[in-house]
């Protein structure tokens, strides 16, 4: 489910679930905890590249696997997925996103917890939460916002149209486009300028940067686990895999 390889002082982290097109299982976010909290103890490596394999980022999260059966079960969830949040967000180490392909739910939030997103042409984003009749999670309502300002954050989770890579730069939510195929290449020499640079101002930066999002993910936690538990998401699971259109309830 997750491959991790280096190049220099990089960590390269790349997202490998193919029958569920990078999905973010729980697996997947307990092996992304443990890379994560073994490339922070390494004090050789100076930054982090997280790609997907197959020309795909992430299609999001696991829908199969969200079963939550009563609240406990769903704030014990976010535990391990808050985790990764405060690992990528304020860990001493500059990430960086390759988006190849569809960067999908938890695979946008994922991405929007890196410092830099380097997308490919053919580089698709969209939120789609609501599809499912949850909120963005994985701290997306936080960095969104900071990334891109509030009014179009609002277009983006509220709507969950897809963007193109173009249109994602125009309005902040990628930095670079590249030719498809080239987005981890790109992000390696991004990567790359991180190996010269002295370590603990890139640190401090990044921890004062991510003012505001522990409350961010305390009322996250508990607002979703409320929202699994309700019929609109049981209905939203099960039209995503009968691939047709849910019929919300408000309920």
């Amino acid at each position: 489910m997750l491959t991790e390889t280096r190049d220099g002082a990089t960590a390269i982290l790349t997202l490998d679930y193919p029958e569920r097109r990078n999905a973010l299982a729980m697996p997947m976010r307990q092996r992304l905890v443990d890379a994560l909290e073994a490339i922070e103890a390494d004090r050789a490596l100076r930054a982090i590249v997280i790609t997907g394999a197959g020309g795909t980022f992430s299609a999001g999260g696991d829908i199969s696997g969200m079963d939550a059966a009563d609240l406990a079960a769903g704030r014990e969830r976010f535990r391990l997925t808050h985790r990764l949040v405060r690992l990528m967000i304020k860990g001493s180490k500059p990430v960086i996103a390759a988006v190849e392909g569809w960067c999908v739910g938890a695979g946008l939030s994922v991405a929007m917890c890196c410092d830099t997103v380097v997308a490919a042409e053919d580089a698709r984003f969209a939120a789609g939460f609501g599809k499912i009749g949850l909120v963005a999670d994985l701290g997306l309502l936080h960095t969104l916002p900071a990334r891109i300002g509030q009014g179009r954050a609002r277009q983006v989770l509220l709507y969950s149209e897809p963007l193109d890579a173009a249109h994602a730069v125009a309005i902040g939510m990628a930095d670079h486009v590249v030719p498809s195929g080239t987005a981890l290449q790109a992000a390696l020499a991004r990567a790359a300028l991180f190996h010269a640079a002295a370590p603990l101002p890139v640190a401090m930066t990044r921890q004062h940067l991510a003012a505001g999002l522990d409350a961010a993910l305390d009322w996250e936690r508990e607002a979703q686990s409320t929202l699994f538990l309700t019929a609109d998401h049981a209905e939203g699971k099960a039209a995503f895999l009968a691939k047709r259109l849910p019929v919300f309830r408000g309920c």
